[in-house]
């Protein structure tokens, strides 16, 4: 006979956050803890469907006793924890943080990231504008054997042209903040493909698919799981990319309406993105319970045949 064993119930602890106490599950991080107070904390590399990388360092918060800021995505929280959201040594770590990458790759497609420009005073000038245009030219110099210390904008990730070679999504590597978000929905965390990864190291740091072939040639099977966790959208519907080079992408007059993929029976919610009567990119809630904010290829692109 099989006994069942009641749960063990999870222990409670109390942190105090900007000067108030809050009680959270243990185990929970300290940016679960601060949600529950209603705090902003300001996170890229952060998706409540993956894994903390813990590479962006936006979120990072002061914890009394600690000899470096902690990033609250990923750390603990601890029994008599005392934290400062927005110290001063908070915000100049996080306006540092926007200036480095705003000066580095274009955000011109992540309202998001540029909200926290603005809202930390951040002087990405400071650093120098990304130009892929120096950085490309670096990178045909290393190519013909005369490297040299790259220039502001010659990280290998902007030295990259847009890649459009399939017809559902378009890869703008230009845009992109390696917040590996891409990498752990393509991995263990989501689809387990592992067609992407971070390639090189320092400037020549760059995603890409095994040996830079292009996507149809790689492992990847086009959930587009790496679309829906982009922050920036360095990975973008071609659907998107089009209207956009049209200067008709307008998302103020986009409605999105929740229903049920009609694909197969696992009942997965799709997010259907409207404009102007037509269907122009599908995502899924991250707090589905079918989904987690992932689909496969048919749920994520396969809406087309409704178009006239």
């Amino acid at each position: 006979m099989t006994v069942h064993l009641p749960l063990a119930p999870t222990r409670a602890v109390e942190v105090s956050i900007d000067g108030r106490p809050v009680s959270v599950p243990e185990g929970a991080t300290l940016l679960d803890a601060c949600r529950k107070l209603g705090i902003d904390v300001p996170t890229l590399c952060h998706a409540p469907n993956l894994t903390p990388m813990n590479v962006c360092r936006v979120c990072v918060v002061e914890v009394e006793g600690a000899r470096t800021l902690v990033p609250s995505c990923s750390r603990k929280v601890e029994a008599g924890m005392v934290v400062k959201t927005d110290s001063e040594r908070v915000r100049l770590a996080r306006r540092l943080v926007m200036e480095l990458l705003a000066s580095s790759v274009d955000l011109s497609t992540a309202p998001e990231a540029r909200a926290f420009v603005e809202r930390y005073g951040a002087r990405p000038e400071r650093f120098g504008p990304a130009t892929p245009a120096a950085a490309a030219g670096e990178r045909e110099g290393r190519r013909a054997g005369q490297h040299r210390e790259p220039p502001s904008g010659g990280a290998e990730t902007v030295a990259q042209p847009v890649k459009i070679d399939n017809e559902l999504f378009v890869r703008d590597y230009a845009k992109c903040l390696l917040c590996y978000k891409c990498v752990e929905a393509c991995g263990a965390d989501a689809q387990n493909t592992f067609a992407i990864a971070v390639a090189g190291r320092g400037f020549d740091a760059r995603i890409a698919t095994e040996f830079d072939v292009p996507l149809p040639e790689s492992a990847c099977v086009f959930c587009g799981n790496c679309i829906g966790v982009c922050p920036t959208g360095a990975l973008m519907f071609h659907s998107e990319h089009v209207l956009r080079a049209a200067g008709q992408w307008d998302e103020t007059e986009q409605t999105k309406t929740d229903t049920v993929c009609s694909y197969c029976g696992v009942g997965c919610v799709i997010t259907l993105h409207t404009q102007r009567g037509q269907i122009v990119k599908a995502t899924s809630p991250h707090d589905s319970e079918v989904t987690n904010g992932h689909l496969c290829i048919k749920g994520r692109f396969g809406w087309g045949y409704v178009r006239p």
